[in-house]
């Protein structure tokens, strides 16, 4: 039961800092918008709180359902392990199905920041809007890695339990 609370601790403590950077992000970007006021800022902080409101949205979910997840799966453990074949297994193999699909979104974005910081090298708002694109991108691949690793290992763990 101990590696259940431990992957669902870990994903709660990510989540935290998901929104912790979310919330930095458009603490900048707010800063850029009124204090600086110029197109290359300007131009970061759009990236900046898009992305932002993603991390505040995804941390804050996880961060709530967490605690729930812990006590379900400790429940199927202990009455019906049955449903780790059934339920949990395959929810993680979705999961991290997603995190592919999540991983070839965030290096198309990274991609799209690179060609807008090299490529707009004279028009200082497409150059802010490629490194804040990229910054943010390179942030959730990152994050995202050690999530993916994490439901690997988790999913490890519960085809244990069955056999």
């Amino acid at each position: 039961m101990e590696q259940v609370k431990t992957y669902f601790s870990a994903e709660k403590n990510e989540s935290l800092l998901f929104v912790a950077i979310g919330i930095i992000a458009i603490a900048l970007s707010i800063y850029f918008f009124i204090s600086i006021k110029k197109p290359f800022y300007n131009g970061m902080a759009y990236p900046l709180i898009a992305i932002a409101l993603i991390q505040l949205t995804v941390g804050a979910s996880v961060y709530i359902r967490s605690p729930k997840d812990i006590v379900r799966v400790e429940q199927i453990i202990s009455t019906d392990k049955s449903k780790i074949q059934a339920e949990e297994i395959p929810r993680m193999e979705a999961v991290i199905k997603n995190f592919l699909l999540y991983r070839y979104i965030e290096i198309a974005l990274i991609t799209a920041g690179l060609i807008l910081m090299f490529s707009f090298s004279n028009n200082d708002l497409l150059k802010g809007i490629g490194i804040g694109l990229f910054i943010q991108s390179a942030i959730m691949l990152s994050l995202d890695f050690f999530a993916e690793r994490r439901g690997y290992e988790y999913i490890v763990f519960l085809k244990s339990i069955l056999y």
